[in-house]
């Protein structure tokens, strides 16, 4: 018996030549758990709004199908968690819902106590602003409000992309406890955590055809081959990337030029402290992995950097000569890419980028396709901005701002809704610009990227940086048997 179902669909936005989805049929059956998986930009998140009904009712989109039978009984959670709040406040977004399943006002307090600390978003006081969590916390909110709305289907699109790592291993051990004899249906890069929650995985090729639709088993033991050649994550590819990778970054440009020092630098949320810092020097050449749980203040921190939000305390910027010279000499790539697009083709927001250099068409054109060439996204050169996948926006949010070559370059979780082959794509690009000089802070929460990529972690706990660890001198230390963190703050 089928619970969801679609026969001969078809997908095609408009001024597009070809179709997202063409005579694409798919049925799932009530209780099934099912991972779609494919590369970034293949139509993932399209089809699970399609499946739940989502387009065309409230999404215009133009589909077209034969047939189509969707739950009566679902809830979504979205690669965006903004998008899906209605209310301003947590424990008024949480009681929403409540309110809307006729709960009695009284059993309220301790249903949203119990639904939050299901996804571990523990607070000392639940009437706080939705707007002032950090992503992965809203990430968190998102799928509490789905728990406790108790659906019979449960769509989820990349629910964990925001969270470290504790944060992801605890939303899967829930949803394995809480949707046993619910229908799930998953997009989700991180595999090894849902692999032994899922029933089936159907393969998507770049161009929204179904490769191959089987069992996990089938998949990724017999069919690794498939997904190594449309670069779609697997269990062990990170382990196969390392392996491959023929050495581990050195600090070949380190000086001791500073190009930055913060002391008793405190950066403020919503008039409130969020990120202190005694002292910390980046110099040129460094490559710091910025890690700490959700809520930290790891995004706090690069937008206090940029002035973006009010600052208090010393920070000192030696090459930089005014507030314009800033924007020019570092770089910055938001969490959400698409707080920063301000034009109407994706051709066009590079060529704002360069506005300054001066070049001539022909060599504005040059360097523009290139640049999307290395971040794979020529083929969409004359698309808007928001006509992308949430993968595609982010890497053209790091074109924008790579192509001016600044000397510092601000990543807030650069490789978010990425697939295997473009996150790797989008590494092997930060090493060369790094090789060239430039200067890297990337927020992540990929402890492999950290291992393999930086130089320097700075961990952060609280509002304040705990560790700073030299990933060079810890490598000496290791090959003789001592290992420590030195304590800076």
């Amino acid at each position: 018996m089928s619970t969801i179902a679609i026969e001969k669909l078809r997908v095609k936005f408009p001024e597009e030549e070809s179709f997202l989805f063409k005579d694409f049929s798919l049925s799932i059956r009530k209780g099934e758990k099912v991972l779609i998986l494919g590369p970034s930009g293949s139509g993932k998140s399209t089809l699970l709004k399609i499946l739940s009904g989502l387009v065309p009712k409230s999404m215009e989109i133009p589909i077209k199908y034969t047939s189509r039978e969707i739950s009566n009984s679902w809830g979504f959670v979205f690669q965006d968690p903004d998008s899906q709040f209605c209310m301003p406040y947590v424990d008024e977004e949480l009681g929403f819902v409540l309110e809307n399943l006729g709960i009695p006002h009284d059993q309220m307090k301790e249903l949203l106590h119990r639904y939050l600390v299901e996804v571990g978003l523990e607070l000392e006081d639940v009437h706080i602003k939705i707007e002032r969590l950090s992503g992965g916390m809203k990430q968190r909110l998102a799928i509490a409000c789905i728990l406790a709305l108790q659906p019979n289907t449960i769509f989820l699109d990349e629910p964990t992309a925001m969270l470290d790592l504790e944060g992801t291993a605890q939303v899967w051990e829930t949803m394995q406890r809480v949707a046993r004899d619910k229908t799930v249906i998953i997009v989700e890069h991180k595999i090894e955590h849902v692999i032994d929650f899922i029933d089936r995985v159907v393969l998507l090729d770049e161009k929204g055809n179904i490769m191959m639709d089987d069992t996990p088993k089938v998949i990724f033991e017999q069919s690794k081959q498939k997904l190594k050649e449309f670069g779609i994550w697997y269990p062990s590819v990170w382990h196969e990337y390392r392996h491959a990778k023929t050495e581990i970054n050195q600090p070949i440009n380190q000086s001791a030029e500073t190009l930055m020092k913060m002391e008793d630098f405190i950066g403020y949320h919503h008039k409130q402290p969020k990120i202190e810092v005694s002292n910390v020097e980046i110099k040129k050449g460094d490559w710091i992995s910025v890690t700490g749980e959700n809520g930290a203040g790891k995004s706090t921190l690069l937008q206090a950097i940029m002035k973006l939000i009010k600052t208090n305390g010393k920070i000192d910027y030696p090459l930089v000569k005014n507030h314009s010279d800033l924007y020019q000499r570092i770089g910055y790539v938001f969490q959400n890419p698409e707080l920063q697009f301000v034009e109407n083709t994706v051709y066009e927001e590079l060529a704002f980028s360069l506005r300054k250099e001066k070049l001539s068409e022909e060599e504005n054109k040059k360097k523009i396709e290139a640049q999307l060439k290395d971040f794979h996204l020529l083929n969409e050169i004359h698309k808007h901005p928001f006509q992308l996948s949430t993968g595609q926006m982010k890497r053209l949010s790091l074109a924008t701002v790579t192509i001016t070559s600044p000397d510092i370059l601000l990543l807030d979780e650069p490789t978010f809704g990425q697939d295997a082959r473009n996150t790797f794509r989008i590494l092997e690009k930060l090493t060369r610009l790094w090789k060239e000089g430039m200067t890297i802070v990337m927020v992540t929460h990929d402890p492999m990227i950290t291992e393999l990529h930086a130089t320097i972690v700075w961990q952060i706990k609280q509002g304040k940086i705990i560790h700073i660890r030299d990933k060079v001198n810890l490598r000496e230390e290791e090959e003789v048997g001592q290992v420590g963190d030195r304590i800076i703050l």
